[in-house]
């Protein structure tokens, strides 16, 4: 039984909704969704549902902040009243405010802000549904929408949280697994370069728990990868076939 008093995991290792352990949920994925934006992503793990939208670069206000050597990210992630069972404030929460640094953190690891002085990226993060591993689907979003948007990236950043539930681990937790487990760990991390840009960890593991969360997350997080990269594709495919029509 998890905290909740709800049984997580079956004795079949089956979890609460149908998936095995090492088990994504089901993932999907659209760009260019908002035409006001520069860039814009829909992205799905699960009920999670996230939607992220990019402006700029476009020039800093007030100018004081602007930075002479770069672009500065700014990150606002939110959960939308409705997001949760229950409705929520709409001001920004601590973890919100929180949450917004870590990602603007982990995406300055991809972004060439040096190609962009005296300006700022902006970058709207709208959590729609919630279900669990919020931030590793806003970091996949966000990264989605600063490619659509052209902005120069490194490598894109796909994320999934590992957590451990009824003393096994198990992958991409939603919020039941979040809520009644003993541990959480959202892993996000730029794939072709094989660089982490995300780690946290609450709850405990054993080093051995460790070693094999991490060997799960880097596996799932290169098949999330692929789907970024195929609907990029997609898009770019689309718009190819609409001039030619033209």
């Amino acid at each position: 039984m998890g905290k909740t008093g709800l049984k997580l995991i079956d004795e079949n290792g089956i979890r609460i909704d149908g998936r095995k352990p090492d088990q994504l949920r089901p993932i999907s994925m659209d760009v260019g969704v908002l035409k006001n934006a520069q860039g814009s992503a829909l992205v799905s793990y699960g009920k999670t549902t996230v939607l992220a939208a990019v402006y700029g670069p476009r020039e800093a206000l007030p100018r004081h902040m602007t930075l002479p050597d770069r672009a500065i990210l700014r990150v606002r992630y939110h959960m939308a009243p409705f997001s949760t069972t229950e409705r929520k404030s709409p001001a920004p929460t601590r973890r919100e405010v929180e949450l917004s640094k870590v990602i603007r953190e982990s995406l300055e690891a991809s972004v060439f802000t040096e190609l962009y002085p005296r300006t700022t990226i902006d970058i709207f993060i709208e959590v729609l549904q919630a279900d669990g591993g919020t931030r590793t689907t806003s970091l996949t979003a966000a990264s989605m929408a600063l490619a659509d948007a052209g902005i120069p990236m490194k490598d894109l950043i796909a994320g999934v949280a590992v957590g451990k539930v009824n003393g096994k681990l198990v992958l991409d937790i939603n919020e039941a697994e979040d809520s009644g487990g003993e541990a959480d760990m959202p892993v996000a991390m730029m794939p072709n370069l094989g660089k982490i840009v995300l780690l946290q960890l609450n709850g405990t593991l054993t080093r051995d728990e460790f070693k094999e969360a991490m060997k799960m997350s880097i596996k799932a997080i290169k098949e999330i990868y692929l789907i970024q990269k195929q609907t990029l594709r997609d898009k770019y495919a689309k718009m190819t076939e609409e001039e030619k029509e033209e």
